[in-house]
């Protein structure tokens, strides 16, 4: 977008641009969202940032009434494969806090200057400011959901010091910790966390509003986890329309236990963490939206593949379809094989035998969760005789396990997804399918086309469209083969 475009967003307050480009008032020393419902700027006090960092770089301020920090992701960061696109999908896991930028670089192939160059050259920040930015984000939620003394909350964030802390949330809300708390969302926010349970304690689970960017089908979305649910890893409770997703998670530090609501606030899913170690709130929140894929695009999805006149109908039909991703990559590998060549359900039962036997007991039990999914390392060297599989198949699911347990492939957010798939190719047992389902899920690439699936054929057919002309629907992909899982098995016949 040229920066005249980007202005006439600004002067619409046009949500669909909120995470795709920040604007900063010279005037005032604050930047927003492009949806900011405050006055209008004149364009000559504008500034344009594609990332809140560059505009905390360049002294200004998060504004106070549009929350620019908690936008939805920019959905760029998922469809691009070079360097930049996988160094924020890593920063977004928290790989900078845990690893440094020296981490980073490593697992990006490159030297931590280079990656600073990178950066710095595109976003007009490194990588030490993005994941200062995201600090101080994780840092407001704490304080305004939680009860934690602000020296607790300065260390789960991911902050060296409390001094560290202090100096940062001044920089950038213009506001102590103290005066940050005590202006609780609730009362003139709309965009804050949750209103009356943000008074929650941290026992009782951090409640976040999960931001997405235009329509979000809800129904599909949990009706597809809900078909797909674990038994001790996953539920999905209540009725349509008004279910909640629960499911158990591996952390770096710990485990955890989250609940998403499927009815949708104005933007937001609603959603719970119960953490046994609070320094993962950064890396499961991405993870969530991941799985939920809230950095999508959807207007971007409807124009490309609405241009289709075969394609135009599925997506008028369910506007904002999404791609679910996976909130654990290694598990999503391992269910992916079991997945191979039966139907769902049988997969389902799989993966309830899988946990039931080798899954890690949760110390504490959350309604129907119990388990962990099994992590590689366990996998790896067991028989796996308790799934009732032909020796081949658990071959397969040993070899792989044993990969991902040693690294020889990795299913990080940052990975290369080309070299990642051939991996996997190279592994005995494990063909095109298995691959693409993997790198869609796991790799959360959006231009994924499984055309052998059987049902994405059916589906394809029964709506009139060949998968052969797929070309034109790049970089989307992913969502067409969710929009031909969807289709009725009686469209055929409406259609005729």
């Amino acid at each position: 977008m040229s920066e005249d475009s980007m202005y006439e967003a600004v002067c619409s307050r046009d949500a669909r641009f909120d995470g795709e480009f920040f604007f900063a008032v010279a005037t005032t020393g604050i930047y927003c969202r492009p949806s900011c419902p405050a006055t209008t700027p004149h364009r000559k006090n504008v500034r344009f940032f594609p990332t809140a960092a560059a505009a905390q770089g360049g002294g200004f301020r998060a504004c106070r009434r549009c929350r620019p920090d908690a936008v939805p992701g920019s959905a760029e960061w998922n469809a691009r494969a070079d360097a930049v696109g996988r160094a924020m999908r890593m920063i977004g896991d928290g790989v900078v806090d845990r690893e440094g930028v020296a981490g980073l670089a490593a697992r990006l192939g490159y030297s931590a200057r280079q990656v600073q160059r990178q950066l710095g050259a595109e976003l007009g920040a490194g990588p030490v400011a993005l994941a200062r930015a995201q600090r101080a984000h994780t840092a407001r939620i704490l304080l305004q959901t939680t009860d934690l003394q602000a020296a607790e909350i300065a260390f789960a964030a991911g902050f060296a010091s409390v001094r560290q802390f202090n100096d940062t949330i001044r920089e950038i809300y213009a506001a102590t910790p103290t005066e940050l708390r005590a202006a609780r969302p609730g009362k003139a926010s709309r965009f804050g966390p949750v209103g009356r349970r943000a008074q929650a304690s941290a026992s009782a689970g951090v409640p976040l509003r999960l931001a997405y960017r235009g329509p979000y089908a809800t129904a599909e979305v949990f009706g597809y986890l809900a078909r797909r649910a674990l038994t001790g890893v996953e539920e999905v409770v209540g009725d349509p329309g008004e279910r909640t997703y629960r499911r158990s998670l591996r952390l770096p530090h710990g485990s955890g236990v989250v609940e998403v609501d499927e009815r949708p606030g104005d933007g937001w899913l609603e959603c719970r963490l119960h953490l046994t170690e609070l320094r993962d709130l950064t890396t499961a929140t991405q993870r969530i939206r991941r799985l939920f894929d809230l950095d999508a695009d959807p207007y971007a999805v409807a124009e490309r593949l609405g241009a289709d006149a075969t394609l135009a109908p599925l997506v008028a039909a369910r506007p904002g379809l999404r791609s679910p991703g996976a909130a654990d990559a290694h598990e999503l590998a391992v269910r992916a094989v079991l997945g191979q060549q039966v139907s769902v359900a049988a997969g389902q039962r799989l993966g309830n035998a899988l946990v039931a036997a080798y899954g890690t007991p949760l110390a504490e039990p959350s309604g129907g969760l119990t388990h962990l999914f099994p992590d590689a390392d366990a996998l790896a060297d067991s028989p796996l005789t308790a799934l009732g599989m032909p020796e081949s198949r658990r071959a397969t699911l040993r070899t792989l396990a044993a990969a991902l347990a040693t690294g020889a492939v990795r299913l990080d957010t940052g990975a290369d997804r080309d070299r990642t798939e051939k991996e996997l190719l190279a592994l005995r047992g494990i063909g095109p399918w298995t691959a693409g389902y993997i790198r869609m899920r796991a790799l959360g690439d959006p231009d994924v086309l499984l055309e052998g699936d059987v049902a994405v054929r059916a589906g394809a057919s029964r709506a009139g469209a060949f998968l052969e002309d797929s070309e034109g629907w790049r970089p989307w992909r992913s969502y067409a083969m969710h929009h031909f899982w969807n289709v009725p098995k009686a469209a055929r016949a409406a259609l005729a």
